[in-house]
């Protein structure tokens, strides 16, 4: 089992920045892939970014490439999503999910094949 708590949500302006957390606890060794997803009310969970713990390998959508960072720290407790410069359309709820090393490689990036998620936290950004 392993269990994840998201916090660090809140409403900005556009421009603005936020950081994500996600608390990591629990059987954590075979679940090294780490994810950021979002969801819009009557839209399919998408992918944002994710990172493998072994390596720090990372990976980003476009539309938040250059804008979002994802890192780990060191003892893999917390996982982080550092987002800049923040547009409306990144208003959604972020969840935090574990995978394991094939979550990450598989090119795909789907919700299916993450296996633990936290509640979510809301982003909200004005324009």
């Amino acid at each position: 089992q392993v269990q994840l708590v998201e916090s660090g949500g809140g409403s900005v302006q556009a421009g603005g920045s936020l950081r994500l957390s996600c608390a990591v606890s629990g059987y954590t060794s075979v679940y090294t892939c780490m994810g950021w997803f979002r969801q819009t009310p009557g839209k399919e969970r998408e992918g944002v970014a994710h990172i493998y713990a072994t390596d720090n390998s990372t990976y980003y959508i476009d539309s938040v490439k250059g804008r979002f960072t994802i890192s780990q720290d060191n003892a893999r407790n917390t996982v982080y999503l550092q987002m800049n410069s923040l547009k409306p359309e990144d208003t959604a709820m972020y969840y935090c999910a574990a995978g394991t090393y094939y979550s990450c490689i598989s090119g795909a990036f789907a919700p299916r094949e993450f296996v633990y998620w936290g509640q979510g936290t809301q982003v909200t950004v004005s324009s």
